[in-house]
């Protein structure tokens, strides 16, 4: 793989509606775009997913940027690739950072699997005809939480993802299954609670297709023995930051459910041997999204493909956060499906007429 030349696009976006959790509210998106050209003119797309603050990890679009700029792609471009999995080993005297990581690894395999002439699912492995969709709903006021359930259920969606906290649990995921008693309920904490309490067990009795990250980012432990008491699948998400991460939760028991995030894990390579991970362990896998634009959502569609991904992940339509996306076409759900891009790599193409429009600033590797 012989590479020419990377540019980098600093770019910001505003959500149609704000993105509330129990560690913040987004309104506005800042990310990172990486196109990586090799001396053929083929362009591989990444995306770096890191928030503009620390919130959901230590990484920042800022820290990202500087990472990329002037560790990470020195090292890359220091002599040739054979194969996107041997970035990695390249990339190993660089310590954590995964997300930066990510942005680039994603960007090699887009390209290495254009170079090949095939998609970046097939390039996987990837055997499932279509990837199944969820989506993430939200409101302090109860009766707007439930018009959302029914709208997206309408649209076909065939899970709906609640965010909780103390405080702000029971009630409103009674009140959803109530309403809604067939609907795959998954229940997603944050790291919200302390330690489990009454009101966390007493969720173990509604039915919910899990209870996603309840505990601290590292805090295997609480989660093993809260995991031990409940029916209710414990699902690990900010956990589960690398492939040793994953094996560590496995061997502890400390959840039957993995979300996995390629941004959050250091890109496809590692994603690809955490999902093998959990089907020889039998632990469910599902594709978490980190309102991302569309170079990540079509990641995420590719890697959806493989055979583990069995239940739905946030693979939610571009227009459900965009007025535009900065890629063409746009990820589209159709009653709850989400057909493969066609075309080599990921499938999708830079919008640059948008791309122009949100870009904030641009960096040229070598400069």
């Amino acid at each position: 793989m012989n590479l020419s030349s990377a540019v980098i696009s600093r770019i910001s976006m505003t959500l149609k509606t704000p993105f509330h959790t129990s560690l913040g509210t987004v309104t506005e998106r800042e990310g990172l775009v990486l196109e990586l050209y090799d001396t053929d003119g083929k362009c591989g797309l990444g995306e770096g997913v890191a928030f503009s603050s620390p919130w959901y990890t230590e990484e920042t679009v800022a820290s990202s940027l500087e990472m990329i700029q002037h560790h990470l792609l020195p090292l890359l471009f220091q002599e040739p690739l054979g194969h996107p999995e041997d970035l990695q080993k390249r990339f190993s005297s660089v310590r954590g950072n995964p997300m930066a990581k990510a942005a680039v690894d994603m960007a090699v395999w887009d390209l290495y699997a254009k170079q090949k002439g095939v998609s970046l699912s097939e390039c996987l492995g990837g055997s499932r005809t279509h990837a199944l969709a969820g989506v993430a709903i939200g409101s302090k006021d109860i009766d707007d939480l439930l018009d959302q359930a029914e709208q997206a259920q309408e649209q076909g969606y065939q899970r709906i993802k609640v965010k909780i906290r103390p405080g702000y649990d029971l009630v409103p995921l009674k009140a959803l299954r109530e309403q809604f008693p067939l609907i795959q309920i998954l229940a997603d904490a944050n790291s919200a609670y302390s330690g489990y309490t009454e009101d966390l067990l007493a969720l173990d009795d509604l039915g919910l297709q899990m209870i996603e990250q309840p505990f601290a980012v590292d805090d295997l432990a609480e989660h093993a023995a809260v995991q031990l008491q409940m029916k209710t699948p414990i699902c690990l998400d900010e956990s589960i930051n690398s492939y040793r991460a994953a094996v560590n939760a496995i061997t502890f028991k400390s959840c039957r459910v993995i979300n996995l995030k390629i941004g959050r894990v250091g890109g496809i390579t590692a994603a690809k041997k955490i999902h093998d991970l959990c089907m020889e362990n039998d632990i469910q896998i599902w594709c978490g999204g980190m309102l991302e634009f569309g170079i990540s959502r079509a990641h995420n569609a590719a890697i959806s493909m493989l055979p583990g991904f069995t239940i739905p992940g946030d693979l939610s339509a571009s227009s459900r956060y965009w007025t535009e996306d900065i890629t063409t076409p746009e990820l589209i759900v159709n009653k709850g499906l989400v057909e493969p891009f066609q075309g080599n790599g990921i499938g999708v193409e830079l919008n640059r007429r948008r791309l122009d429009e949100v870009t904030l600033e641009r960096f040229e590797y070598p400069e």
